[in-house]
């Protein structure tokens, strides 16, 4: 009909045709995404295809007692929004008209006689945003089931709980200052022993990994993928003037079919920072923006959440603002996820960072980066441990993610959260060997701000899966729940009592301490287990940086011991506001250090083999 109408060439027609052999798409939608056609004459030729017609909602907004009879979740399911009510028959506008017959008999059951009318996807939401703002923003804070969210915090209580072991704790100190003392150095230690060994063990399984022999191709081949399918990717942005236009040439970048590609650019209503940026930008076809309405909560779970609901992908991908994938990225995603079963719902990728020069506190700061993502990562998956994912370069199974009820939008580190909630539900997370380069923080205090709010989120997730020991302890099995308290309590507890570790300092000063009472063996044993801590955790960042594209930042491995202290204050800084603002979400500025410096090329052998893939 468009070929006919001389709205199509019969070149672009054969060009469509040939595209949608290879990729899960419409035809209509590789017309769009590839400009070979307006959205206004594709619909319309649509409507005279099905003998209908297109809805205008801008004339006659659709009816809300007959989307409220439908359902918003339904309606965003199904790609249907319930019109309005003519001469006894309820029009339903379809922005799949293909599926419409799947769903008539239900309609008809619930509306009576029922007759399509054709819209676009983009037009539906609007449609319903328009109409259930609030309700669809209420939805966004309340997905995740109650005893699985922190939404419930007993901010009030937990003060007076705090304010009663500060009391006694000061009465402890009083008394018997000595044994409080030993009791806290005695679970520092307890824990840095604990956690120095999780970190060697995971270092010696990545090692011993890193020098295994490539294993042959195996006998039989991964499965065919007949089709690409598409990808959703939710970016969250908050006053982002400064990076928005650097972020959508980077996103632009990603070499995946556009005609599958669905990149929502998340902002809040009263952003008019990046609203007002984004106007100015024209924006690429696979690109749109979706507006989460005001509220007093403003956390990057609640944006996820509200977007997810307008997601047109069955894979769900979340980057930051300032982030700078790998080209190739979303092939390699798109590949694993259908070599693996059903069982692997999510993938996490490698964070690297492109202004690791600009000072001290960056090249730390991607020094350690390097030892998580490239070492300790990877080896506790070898060691089947639960892995608390980063904040970006994650892929979801958007079943999975919807079946979960999405992100805990009132946990500041959501995706650490939702990699235990993963795994409690039986699914698996795997790490994924594709890099995206973001923007380190450079100066101390915003690096302060931003790790405060990570170990904040850090004590309110292990809060909320310990509210019932016993079930966690079921869902996970004991190894992982011992990770669980490792990697969380462990890690918690390490900075907070940090300043007592400090403290052994002033025996070599010769002042007193607490600890000489129990006598030469064991401070020098103390101090045996210290030096060791360091030499690992030495010796792990300097493997983590001895590739060529980090090997710069050896000589500043032995800085950690710097770097580090910082975070026992950003502990301290997370502990009051978990108390006074436990939903508080402490925004890092992005878009101020150096721009992304052009990737080294892949070897041919890997550039290869993504061609093949």
């Amino acid at each position: 009909m468009l070929v006919d109408t001389g709205a199509l060439s019969a070149q672009d027609q054969l060009r469509t045709v040939a595209m949608q052999s290879r990729v899960d798409a419409r035809f209509g939608d590789i017309l769009l995404a590839h400009g070979m056609i307006g959205k206004d004459e594709l619909y319309a030729t649509i409507a005279r295809q099905y003998g209908t017609e297109t809805a205008d909602f801008t004339r006659t907004p659709p009816d809300i007692r007959l989307i409220e009879a439908l359902g918003l979740e339904r309606c965003l399911e199904h790609g249907l929004l319930p019109w309005r009510r003519l001469d006894g028959v309820t029009q339903i506008a379809s922005a799949r008209p293909e599926q419409f017959p799947d769903q008539q008999a239900g309609l008809e059951d619930l509306f009576g006689p029922v007759r399509m009318v054709v819209t676009s996807e983009t037009d539906l939401h609007r449609a319903v945003l328009d109409k259930h703002p609030d309700t669809l923003a209420t939805r966004a804070e309340t997905r995740v089931p109650d005893r699985e969210s922190c939404r419930a915090w007993p901010a009030r209580g937990l003060r007076r709980l705090a304010a009663l072991l500060a009391l006694l704790m000061t009465a402890g100190l009083l008394w018997a200052p000595q044994t409080v003392f030993l009791a806290f150095a005695a679970w520092a230690t307890l824990t840095l022993v604990a956690g120095t060994a999780l970190k060697l063990a995971a270092a010696l399984m990545q090692v011993c990994a890193d020098r295994r022999p490539a294993s042959p191709d195996p006998a039989t081949p991964p499965p065919i993928m007949a089709r690409l399918p598409s990808v959703s990717i939710l970016v969250p942005l908050y006053r982002e003037r400064a990076i928005a236009r650097r972020l959508i040439d980077r996103l632009d970048r990603l070499d995946y079919p556009r005609e599958l590609l669905d990149i929502c650019l998340v902002v809040e209503a009263d952003d008019t920072v990046t609203c007002d940026t984004l106007e100015a930008i024209r924006l690429p076809a696979h690109f749109r923006q979706v507006v989460v309405p005001h509220s007093k909560l403003k956390t990057k779970p609640r944006a996820l959440n509200y977007a997810l609901d307008f997601c047109r992908g069955t894979i769900v991908g979340v980057y930051d603002a300032e982030d700078a994938p790998a080209p190739d990225q979303i092939h390699r995603v798109v590949r694993r996820f259908h070599e693996r079963g059903t069982d692997v719902a999510c993938l996490q990728g490698v964070l690297d960072f492109y202004n690791a020069r600009t000072n001290w506190v960056s090249r730390c700061f991607a020094i350690e980066y390097a030892a998580w993502f490239r070492v300790l990562l990877p080896g506790l998956t070898r060691l089947g441990l639960v892995i608390p994912l980063g904040g970006t370069t994650l892929f979801f199974r958007r079943d999975v993610l919807n079946e979960l009820g999405g992100w805990d939008a009132h946990n500041v580190t959501e995706d650490a959260d939702l990699g235990i909630r993963l795994a409690r539900h039986g699914y698996r997370t795997e790490l994924i060997d594709t890099v995206t380069e973001e923007e380190a923080n450079c100066w101390a205090w915003p690096w302060i701000k931003q790790r405060s709010r990570w170990l904040k989120g850090y004590m309110v997730t292990w809060a909320v899966h310990m509210r019932s020991p016993r079930r966690l302890l079921v869902d996970l099995g004991a190894w992982r729940f011992f990770g669980v308290q490792l990697l969380f309590l462990g890690t918690i507890s390490q900075f907070l009592l940090a300043p007592i570790l400090w403290s052994f300092w002033l025996v070599l000063f010769g002042l007193h301490h607490p600890m000489l009472a129990l006598g030469t063996p064991v401070l020098i044993t103390l101090g045996t287990l210290f030096l060791a801590s360091e030499l690992i955790g030495l010796a792990i960042n300097a493997y983590a940086v001895r590739g060529p594209r980090h090997r710069f930042l050896t000589a500043w491995t032995p800085a950690m011991m710097l770097y580090f202290p910082l975070a026992a204050l950003a502990a301290y800084k997370g502990l009051a506001e978990l108390l006074t603002r436990p939903f508080f979400w402490d925004k890092t500025e992005h878009g101020s250090f150096d721009a992304p410096r052009p990737r080294p090329a892949e070897p041919p052998a890997e550039a290869g083999m993504r061609r093949s893939a």
